[in-house]
């Protein structure tokens, strides 16, 4: 008898977010009149009126006026145009497009930060020291000190804008029309690895003025958890296994937490008999260390079907714990997605019994929550045990 584990899918959010957010009317006032006025335009025909030709016309008109009005090409604003204009490829189902748009801000922001190290006074716009700025009695004479906080500034929002932008190119990649698996894997590899050496740089060096706050733990957390998802579809599970541990170590939210050990339980179940990982405790940011077995334990079928099975009942005992506010929509898919994985292990262990009463469960909390995807899949389960 087979059985088909489901992972939670709600993964990733703590890093994309916090690149893309959407326009909002009190965002128009930072564009010249012209700009903002495309840019409405732009947002009315893709959110309102819907209409795909104005909406991308107005787009690029928006961009032209940038270079026109002299805008920093670099800055929030501009590349702000750019990732909206990725959002709404991907949400009328463009993604070859949006993959487009966003490889070419990446590549652009890859070079800015090269010349950063290699020639920072060769940046465009850079506010050389000794450069004179304003008029009268309000100029002022660019210091060093003013034009190394700059640097150190811009370095960060650009870096971190990179960070994000590299992961969603690893979930686009992975996208069904598109099912790249390699170059999504190379694009999550190189923001983990930026989100990380940025980190161990300021442990080692100190944060300077003008740095400005890094990505949080969670943030890291949410990129290390796409990148195991990446390992996961290359049936690498023993890459997969201490990234979902990092990022649950990372993890402040119970309900997303519940999410990860569901992942941790299918990783887990679909592990091959070896010693299942090493711990990265000390690479990213967190208290204390992943108490891991020693890589020369032997581990057994039977050993990764018991460990499938205790994270699979740490989620849902994790999933019903929070109460009010702090309750999500998450809490609730990770409860049924923990219910037929547990399901699935003990049809896996010939405890047909036990697999029927979880799948059994499992409906009776979709029902609750008008979950279908969790009917359906329950459903299936109970169908594999009456062939």
């Amino acid at each position: 008898m087979s059985a088909s584990l489901v992972g939670s899918a709600g993964v990733v959010g703590y890093v994309i977010y916090m690149y893309f957010a959407y326009f909002y009317a009190s965002q128009f006032t930072r564009y010249p009149p012209p700009i903002a006025k495309s840019l409405r335009r732009a947002l009315y025909y893709s959110n309102y009126n819907e209409d795909q030709k104005l909406a991308l016309k107005y787009y690029k008109l928006a961009i032209e006026q940038c270079n026109e009005h002299g805008l920093d090409p670099f800055s929030d604003e501009v590349l702000g145009i750019k990732i909206q204009l990725a959002a709404w490829l991907e949400k009328i189902s463009n993604v070859e497009n949006a993959i487009k748009v966003l490889e070419m801000v990446l590549t652009e922001n890859k070079k800015w930060l090269d010349v950063a190290k290699s020639a920072p006074e060769k940046l465009p716009r850079a506010p050389l020291p000794g450069t004179v700025v304003g008029e009268g009695e309000s100029a002022e004479t660019i210091s060093k000190d003013d034009y190394e906080r700059w640097l150190r500034s811009s370095r960060t929002r650009i870096l971190g804008k990179s960070v994000g932008i590299s992961t969603k190119l690893g979930e686009l990649y992975a996208h069904e029309q598109i099912l790249q698996q390699d170059k999504a894997h190379e694009r999550l590899m190189w923001a983990v690895e930026t989100a990380l050496g940025e980190f161990r740089r300021r442990r080692a060096e100190g944060v300077k003025d003008g740095d400005g706050k890094w990505m949080s733990p969670e943030e890291i957390g949410g990129a290390l958890e796409s990148l195991a998802h990446s390992y996961e579809r290359k049936s690498e599970f023993d890459l997969a296994l201490p990234l979902f541990f990092q990022a649950l170590r990372l993890c402040q939210d119970q309900c997303h937490m519940a999410v990860i050990m569901n992942n941790l339980a299918v990783t887990f179940a679909q592990h091959p008999p070896r010693a299942p990982y090493e711990t990265l405790a000390g690479i990213v940011p967190g208290e204390g260390n992943a108490v891991t077995p020693s890589s020369t334990e032997e581990w057994t079928r039977k050993d990764m079907l018991e460990s499938a099975q205790r994270w699979a009942k740490n989620a849902l005992q994790h999933a019903k714990e929070p109460k009010g506010e702090q309750r999500t929509p998450e809490c609730d898919e990770a409860c049924v997605v923990a219910l037929i994985n547990l399901g699935d292990m003990a049809a896996m262990a010939g405890n047909a019994k036990e697999a029927r009463r979880r799948y059994e469960q499992s409906i009776k909390v979709s029902e609750k929550n008008g979950l279908t995807d969790g009917i359906a899949q329950a459903q299936a389960g109970l169908q594999r045990l009456a062939n």
